[in-house]
């Protein structure tokens, strides 16, 4: 049966989403950056409250992913940490100068995750050549591969997504940027294995007094007094036009 993976910006999200039948959590951090490794006290959270796997993000900026000495450090801390706290998989990804999969860097990553299953994320999508590049992850021995067709929208690049489902001898391609309620059918037609969803909605803010004029972050239209965050309603439709496609098939 195809799997839908939720993209959580937080552990209440993450409740929500399992709450709703979600079959995997892809934990995050800076949803305006697209993701970024969540903190320490997330990761801990998440292994006691959450049942169905969790796998964290680990990318230390937004922007690009080609790494620094420094950066990649980090990211290889990162990963010992997730690894030592237990969770099942860890979502990664690293580019070169030329836009080709860092091979040598991601050999070390795949030693240090020791068995969580690796999701290369959208890098993916940046990538030179989406052919020469799933080839190589199947080497690395990449569980997944996080995509959306090397479009902006999993809509737009369901051909090539169908394509490499079908040619791909390792890694699952799941794909993912802009898959929603609306949508979810045609992924499924194609005979996509893995659906990634924010499944989400606008919430406000509770409090009360907002101060006019003063702005936390850099681009100041920006509405800090709301959030998106995983709608119940939205994962469980979801799983059930999932579920009725998985009987209808059979």
């Amino acid at each position: 049966m195809t799997k839908l993976e939720v993209c959580c910006y937080g552990v209440d999200c993450a409740i929500t989403a399992e709450q709703a039948g979600a079959d995997r959590i892809e934990l995050c951090a800076a949803p305006k950056e697209g993701g970024l490794t969540p903190s320490f006290g997330s990761l801990k959270m998440a292994r006691e409250l959450v049942a169905i796997p969790v796998h964290p993000i680990v990318r230390p900026r937004g922007g690009d992913f080609c790494y620094s000495a420094s950066e990649f450090s980090a990211m290889k801390s990162d990963v010992a940490a997730i690894r030592d706290l237990g969770f099942p998989g860890v979502v990664v990804g690293m580019l070169d100068e030329d836009a080709h999969i860092d091979m040598a860097r991601m050999r070390q990553i795949m030693t240090l995750c020791g068995e969580m299953a690796v999701t290369f994320h959208r890098a993916f999508d940046l990538c030179h050549s989406p052919k020469r590049s799933l080839q190589e992850l199947t080497d690395l021995g990449v569980a997944r591969i996080l995509t959306s067709g090397q479009q902006q929208s999993a809509e737009s690049g369901i051909a090539l997504l169908k394509e490499l489902t079908h040619s791909s001898e390792g890694p699952i391609i799941m794909a993912g940027a802009g898959v929603r309620l609306s949508n979810l059918q045609k992924f499924l037609d194609v005979g996509i294995a893995e659906l990634h969803s924010s499944a989400s909605r606008l919430v406000a803010s509770p409090m009360r007094y907002r101060k006019a004029g003063v702005s936390m972050c850099s681009d100041t239209e920006t509405d800090e007094f709301s959030r998106y965050c995983v709608d119940g309603d939205v994962v469980e439709a979801m799983k059930g036009i999932i579920n009725m496609n998985s009987v209808r098939v059979a």
